[in-house]
Parts: C-alpha cells; sequence; structure tokens
C-alpha cells in the first residue's frame, strides 16, 4: 500500500515542509520614526536570512536591518541627516543619483520590502516630477514615492553563493532549516504508487495539465498554466 505523495504532504504543511518560527525571530523593519543616528550593537546570524544581520540601538529601543558591506560592531549610523554615507537610512527623495541603496520602502512607513538579500542592491536611476525611479537587480525600474526610506550601501554577504557546498550534508542542512524540499527527484522516475507519473513503462515525458478539481495526490504537473506549448517568435 503506497503512502501519501510528497505533494500531499506539503499542502498539510507539517513541520517537515515547514520553516520552524524561531527562524524568524528577528523581525527586519524600521520603526516608525527615526532620527538622530543610531549605534550598531552587534552583528548576528539568523537561520532564515541570507545575509548577516545588524542589532540597531536607537533611543532605548532596538531595530534589526541587514547589514552592510564593512559593518563593524560600535558603529554609528545616522537618520535623515542627508549625509551620503553606508548605513545611514534616509528618505529616498534625498538621496542623489547613481547611489547604491537597499531595504527600501514600497509606501512611506511600511519598514523596508524591496532589496534584503545578501550581495544584492539597486541603483537610484532618475528624478522625474515628484517620483524617484530605482533600478532593481532584475533591470527594471520602478516608480517610488520620495518620502520612502532606504539604505545606502550594499547588503553583506555577496560571496556566499560562490562557495562550493562540497558535502550533501551541508546542503542537507541548510535545505532542512528554511524548510525547502531537498533532494528533489524527478516525478517520473517515482514508483507508481508514490506519483501519478510514477512507473517503469510508458516514460513517455509530457507536460500534463491537472485538472483544478482534482484532489490532493493527483493535482501534480502543470497546475492552472496560463499557456503551455512552444513559443512560437
Amino acid at each position: 500500500m503506497g503512502k501519501r505523495i510528497i505533494q500531499q504532504a506539503r499542502g498539510k504543511g507539517s513541520g517537515t515542509y515547514r520553516v520552524r518560527r524561531r527562524a524568524y525571530r528577528y523581525e527586519l523593519k524600521y520603526p516608525s520614526s527615526l532620527d538622530g543616528e543610531g549605534t550598531v550593537v552587534k552583528l548576528l546570524n539568523s537561520a532564515a536570512h541570507t545575509a548577516p544581520l545588524a542589532k540597531i540601538l536607537h533611543n532605548k529601543n532596538v531595530f534589526f536591518i541587514p547589514a552592510f558591506e564593512g559593518m563593524i560592531e560600535g558603529q554609528k549610523i545616522s537618520f535623515n541627516s542627508g549625509e551620503i554615507k553606508n548605513g545611514n537610512i534616509l528618505k529616498i527623495g534625498n538621496i542623489p543619483v547613481k547611489t547604491t541603496v537597499y531595504c527600501i520602502e514600497s509606501r512611506p512607513g511600511d519598514g523596508g520590502i524591496f532589496i534584503k538579500t545578501a550581495g544584492s542592491s539597486a541603483i537610484v536611476s532618475r528624478v522625474f516630477g515628484d517620483s524617484v525611479y530605482v533600478m532593481f537587480p532584475s533591470k527594471k525600474e520602478k516608480k517610488l514615492n520620495p518620502n520612502c526610506r532606504a539604505i545606502v550601501g550594499v547588503i553583506a554577504g555577496g560571496g556566499r553563493l560562490n562557495k562550493p557546498f562540497v558535502k550533501a550534508g551541508r546542503k542537507y542542512h541548510l535545505k532542512k532549516a528554511k524548510g525547502k524540499l531537498w533532494p528533489r527527484t524527478s516525478a517520473v522516475k517515482f514508483n507508481v504508487v508514490d506519483h501519478p507519473f510514477g512507473s517503469g513503462r510508458g516514460k513517455r515525458i509530457k507536460s500534463k495539465i491537472a485538472k483544478r478539481n482534482a484532489p490532493p495526490g493527483k493535482k501534480v504537473g502543470l497546475l492552472r498554466p496560463r499557456r503551455t506549448g512552444r513559443k512560437k517568435r
């Protein structure tokens, strides 16, 4: 008798396929009001984030941001001072064109949601009227309110993908910490009891579209695809 297939187990959301809550104990967010300056109390590691984090002390309150390249403990960072220096948190309307920034707010006061991955940064590309345009790593521009805040600099940890895993065990523990499915086996290599595509016979690999009302365990392959087939030029 076959077991429930992986898609069913992942859909249920058990601890095996979920990030543990403790991994997200650090929330990366600016306080609603920032003035004066803050101090980098500590640089720390977080299992849920690719970049090292910085613990910032400001007016007896603490908040966390992704660390920038070259940040050290005890360093002072200023808020809304107008000084263009790595680590300073400024309104994007006060940042000159061609400056690298990260941890950018989508709307003023939301705490920063864009560019928070290790080694990444965006560039303030142009100012047009009452809007500021930022060039993202995907080479797409986004129009932002000039009151949105951002951090000057580049996020630390940019070389993390250059180091090879070497051993399968290291990759296993990394994926386990983030609740990722690894190793992933191709569906046609499963036994017939373990997957709708499995079996040693009839391995005619074509794109299969699951019905929208298919039950868990049958809903595999292409799920509600926008288009199928070869793209015509």
